[in-house]
């Protein structure tokens, strides 16, 4: 029975589920990481193609059934992907899941930390639609910002809700992030820059100046104070994040 407070909506199709597999271009040698691997269905057919695969399941029971059926490849752990620390595990280079809703936000910015060649990983179709947002849309947020700063983001393929147990309401979309080797604009502090980037996203309706003379003290010949964040592009995003870590710092 799938638990619908941890956003358990298992993927059930096997030509679905094999599709992402492909997408990943698993490598003998590949060791990926699986977030919430539910019944298995990712795991089985990851296991087949690459030297290891570390799932991590929330659900105790779940990891009580699944164990049994899985190959000597697999590592299993019951644990929270929230709050483990993914240096203790062993180093993987792919991330491939079929993500609990509920956390898509967090455990995204999470992977955003790590060092991996290429996640492929099945999000809700809005959520999706918003990590390749650009500015002045309605979906564009810090998330857009984040995504576009580290990672080169498309959208593989939409899929159909009924492909899922139990059924959500709405469709999903797989998903391939690859981290840029070099991001597409310089910020003097990473910290600093996504920590700006969240207080002007959750105000987004407020014009910037009345969001940041709230927390900094100097705001001298600081661009854009008259426009709303969701005007900015990320590229302008860290041209302001540069100047107020300079001038408060």
């Amino acid at each position: 029975m799938a638990k619908k407070k941890i956003g358990q909506n298992f993927l059930i199709d096997k030509q679905v589920a094999g599709r992402e597999v492909d997408y990943v271009n698993p490598d003998t040698e590949d060791i990926v990481l699986e977030i919430g691997p539910g019944k298995g269905i990712l795991t089985k057919l990851l296991a087949k193609r690459v030297k290891k695969v570390i799932a991590i399941e929330i659900d105790s029971q779940l990891v009580k059934k699944l164990k049994p059926t899985l190959p000597d490849n697999v590592t299993l752990i019951n644990a929270d992907a929230l709050k483990i620390d993914f240096k203790t595990l062993p180093v993987f280079n792919k991330i491939v899941s079929n993500l609990p809703f509920q956390i898509s936000s967090p455990i995204t910015f999470k992977f955003l930390k790590y060092s991996f060649s290429k996640a492929v990983l099945i999000y809700q179709k809005d959520f999706a639609e918003r990590m390749i947002a650009s500015s002045g849309s309605k979906d564009y947020s810090r998330l857009s910002v984040g995504i576009y700063y580290k990672t080169r983001c498309r959208i593989l393929e939409t899929v159909s809700k009924e492909f899922f147990y139990p059924m959500p309401k709405v469709d999903s979309s797989i998903v391939e992030l690859i981290p840029r080797e070099n991001p597409p604009f310089t910020v003097v502090n990473e910290k600093f820059f996504f920590d700006v980037t969240k207080k002007l996203f959750g105000h987004r309706r407020k014009k910037i100046k009345n969001i940041l003379e709230d927390v900094y003290t100097k705001l001298e010949n600081i661009p854009y104070l008259d426009r709303r964040v969701e005007e900015l592009t990320p590229e302008q995003i860290g041209g302001l994040s540069n100047l107020l870590f300079e001038m408060n710092h």
